[in-house]
């Protein structure tokens, strides 16, 4: 790949950014704001329980026993405790695992996915307060907006997966405060957080399982990298600027004005534009599967009366959920599914709804949604605002003639149509179902509310720590462990 223009910048923004951080208080925070973190965090404790019922989450935590895990920290949904790092590890892996979790659309970054498990080993370890967990992941959670949305889409592109590569910096700098850092301290941290910054695309060639473990790998290395820097191990002193910094070598061609950007970071809160998934699939299908069902219900529409199906997207998306059409039309995993949006409309089409039992085996082979699939192509829509909202629609044309069609151009649970609390309680309760007792979810669905008020964060682990049933309605396709 040819070699782009350095990155310009007007002034380090890994000072700027450090700056801003150490001035950041509680009081500064709005109250809305502070009060959805809450939610995307008890939404990724519910999927967190939920991945421990896939045999992704059973392998992952074999590994830690062939290394050796001892510690003190906590792995959702087990008793038994491990290292700190793993524990950061292995939360991020459980929260990402099913794809189900919160993301920032304009950066297309999983935040609370790498966020929120670097800060809760640190917040366990230490014995600080629920406040303080929830300010140090609101902390990540805007950097790594911050950092995400100036690539403007351009990571995927070149083969990065986003939350892998950027996950790293917001974790480590909340982690590094956390730890007592400086300004100083802060920026040697997210220098050495550039060289442990990574996530490769390849698992969309054959559904692997590797995106999975981004989030997590990211929530390791940046205690990793705090440690580092807090201990004056020496990083470069710009992360993201220069001719070897993080835009020019993730996102070549990329332009990052410093003082303008860091300028709105605790200002322009992100986390208002981080949408709550309503489906278990690639934020990039919600739209499309959102128009094919409101057709459905509109018209009474029966696949066996559907010609074809045309799903509008903006075209920088189709290299995920689009291309190449033939494997797209008949995914061969269910992870493979997740990431078609020919399987994705077809399943809504057929069936009225989508959910985590469509991703399995038996609902991959069902021939009529198969067969639907194949009826189906992807388009190039200029309505779509992509990347600030992940917009879509369908066009479907009957076989008597008729075309109907809608487009939706902000995604459901994206800012102006987030999903109510009660929803996301819906959501979670379904997700702790699989593994853990209804009045344990119940618990902890009334902690994670309340989480801001407790003194030490060891009641909360103590409910994390619920032991899951991962044998208990194993999906099919899936080994019980």
């Amino acid at each position: 790949m040819q070699v782009s223009p350095l990155t310009h910048q007007t002034a380090p923004l890994s000072r700027a950014i450090a700056d801003r951080v150490i001035a950041l208080e509680r009081d500064q925070v709005p109250q809305d704001v502070w009060d959805y973190l809450k939610l995307c965090l008890a939404d990724a404790v519910g999927i967190a329980f939920a991945s421990r019922a896939y045999d992704f989450a059973h392998k992952s935590l074999d590994s830690l026993t062939l290394l050796g895990s001892d510690g003190i920290s906590t792995i959702i949904g087990q008793s038994a405790s491990v290292s700190l790092r793993d524990a950061a590890l292995m939360n991020g892996l459980l929260i990402h695992g099913l794809d189900y979790d919160d993301t920032h659309l304009a950066s297309v970054v999983h935040c609370s996915a790498s966020a929120f498990p670097a800060a809760l080993a640190l917040a366990e370890q230490r014995g600080l307060s629920g406040a303080e967990l929830l300010l140090a992941t609101l902390i990540a959670i805007e950097i790594d907006a911050m950092l995400g949305t100036q690539a403007g889409g351009v990571f995927q592109q070149v083969g990065f997966h986003p939350t892998g590569v950027v996950g790293v910096f917001g974790a480590t700098v909340a982690t590094a405060r956390m730890m007592g850092a400086d300004s100083e301290a802060l920026v040697r941290a997210q220098g050495v957080a550039l060289s442990l910054s990574s996530g490769s695309m390849a698992f969309l060639d054959d559904g692997s399982w590797t995106k999975r473990l981004h989030p997590g790998w990211a929530a390791s290395a940046a205690l990793q990298a705090a440690a580092l820097g807090v201990s004056g191990f020496q990083g470069p002193g710009e992360a993201y600027g220069g001719r070897f910094g993080f835009y020019a070598l993730y996102a070549p061609g990329t332009s990052v004005e410093t003082e303008a950007v860091s300028s709105q970071l605790f200002i322009d809160w992100a986390l208002r534009t981080v949408a709550i998934k309503p489906y278990p699939i690639c934020h990039f299908n919600h739209a499309p599967v959102d128009a094919a069902l409101a057709l459905r219900s509109e018209h009474a529409i029966a696949p066996d009366v559907i010609k074809s199906v045309t799903i509008l997207l903006d075209d920088r998306q189709f290299g995920v959920v689009a291309s190449p059409i033939e494997s797209k039309r008949a995914p061969q995993s269910e992870y493979d599914a997740k990431f078609s949006a020919p399987y994705a409309v077809a399943t809504a089409l057929c069936k009225g709804s989508f959910s985590l039992a469509d991703l399995e085996d038996a609902a991959r082979m069902d021939p009529e949604v198969l067969s639907l699939a194949q009826r189906v192509v992807c388009a190039h829509d200029a309505r779509s605002r992509y990347p600030d909202a992940f917009s879509g629609g369908v066009k479907i044309t009957l076989t008597d003639g008729t075309e109907l069609e809608h487009f939706e151009a902000v995604n459901r649970g994206a800012e102006g149509q987030l999903l109510p609390a009660e929803q996301v309680k819906a959501k979670f309760l379904d997700n702790c179902a699989l593994t853990i007792p209804a009045d344990r979810a119940e618990q902890l669905w009334n902690a994670m509310l309340n989480l801001d008020e407790m003194n030490d964060v060891a009641e909360l682990t103590a409910l994390l720590r619920t032991e899951s049933n991962r044998a208990a309605q194993q999906p099919s396709g899936r080994e019980a462990c």
